[in-house]
């Protein structure tokens, strides 16, 4: 079924959709993974985004029970090259296109895919539409102008939970808090854990790590933290303008001065606002898994997975740059030099990819211990 994609610009591209009849609005980016394509789609940080695979050929090791990052697709389209339809695969237990089509996403192929990287790399990612029912590549072109900007846009209010929950090892389990207090199940160091739309593997890993986690959402308020008797607070990733979330991070403000804090991604985000600095929207992103890193406190470099539109830039004396980004030399981790507090940009939970940053996870868990040595 034929299909285009027109860019606000006015670049206009054809292929066709092998998930059937469709539209489908959004900032279009592109990530540079090899594998992963199941991640990407389940990432509630991809929300209001429609994702091109720079790797020709997707969907051959098809879709796994094992390798969800969240309940749901949360991309609005996956544009790639060649869509496998017959995969590969001992764990496989639906194609990528069946799998799309279950949770009503649009699927394009046949797209040059190079084109659309390379246009998007010169110019930057920009709004547009996928459509198999306008053909006019004019009146799509406008109509992808009428999309809202990634500036200004508060995303985590669509993906976020709306109550507390647990974490069971496989799935999140609702939780009742009594009065405000949470029986807690475990005897290891407790996590409050915000769930801006988390990612899976954050939680599977922190639990690796012996933490016992009750994950909230967004506007939890600081004054609840301290009513559940939380030892440390774990801000997640998530989607959308970092600086829209003026509520969460009056809060966040809150929480640095009561407890160790750490933060993935937007959790990074709204910690640089928190202390005092801000953020500002690259022109193409970070989007893959094979981005070079330096860890300026070991002067290591690690390959990252990463997937961001943001980034953050200091303006305080008392926050220091931990990792730095080596293609374009943009902030990648931060710590405050008094306070129980650190975060990367980067995806230490990235899954697939390189576990090159999972130190973080124990980082986080000595600087909690640290601080209750203090």
């Amino acid at each position: 079924m034929k299909a285009l994609l027109a860019l606000e610009d006015g670049f206009v591209l054809e292929g066709r959709s092998f998930t059937g009849p469709g539209e489908a609005g959004g900032e279009v980016i592109f990530n540079t993974g090899m594998t992963g394509y199941q991640e990407i789609l389940t990432d509630p940080s991809y929300a209001g985004q429609m994702v091109c695979m720079t790797y020709p050929l997707i969907g051959n090791y098809g879709i796994t029970k094992e390798d969800m990052e969240s309940g749901k697709v949360h991309c609005a389209a996956l544009i790639v090259k060649e869509c496998c339809k017959t995969p590969s695969n001992w764990r496989s237990v639906e194609s990528l296109p069946e799998y799309l089509k279950r949770h009503g996403v649009l699927g394009v192929e046949g797209i040059d895919t190079r084109a659309l990287t390379r246009h998007i790399r010169i110019n930057g990612a920009m709004r547009g539409l996928i459509s198999t029912q306008e053909l006019d590549p004019a009146k799509l072109v406008e109509r992808a102008r009428q999309l809202p900007s990634m500036e200004g846009q508060n995303l985590v209010e669509g993906v976020a939970p709306q109550s507390p929950y647990a974490w069971d090892g496989e799935k999140p389990v609702p939780v009742t808090l009594t009065d405000g207090e949470y029986a807690w199940p475990g005897t290891g160091p407790r996590v409050v854990v915000y769930d801006f739309g988390i990612k899976w593997n954050i939680l599977r890993l922190l639990s690796e790590q012996g933490f016992d986690l009750l994950v909230v959402p967004p506007l939890f308020t600081a004054e609840q933290v301290a009513k559940v008797k939380a030892d440390g607070v774990f801000l997640s990733n998530g989607p959308g303008d970092p600086a829209t979330l003026k509520e969460e991070i009056a809060q966040i403000t809150k929480l640095v001065d009561m407890l160790p804090v750490a933060g993935i991604c937007l959790g990074h985000q709204l910690l640089g606002h928190a202390l005092g600095g801000t953020t500002s929207k690259l022109k193409f992103g970070h989007h893959g898994c094979n981005h070079p890193v330096k860890d300026l406190t070991t002067g290591r470099i690690e390959i990252s997975s990463q997937n961001h539109g943001f980034c953050v830039e200091l303006q305080s004396d008392d926050v220091e740059i931990t990792h730095m980004n080596l293609n374009d030399n943009t902030v990648e981790g931060i710590a405050h030099k008094t306070k129980k507090v650190i975060s990367v940009q980067h995806h230490p939970e990235a899954c697939p990819g390189p576990n090159d940053s999972h130190y973080f996870f124990r980082r986080f868990r000595d600087m909690m211990q640290e601080g209750a040595g203090a």
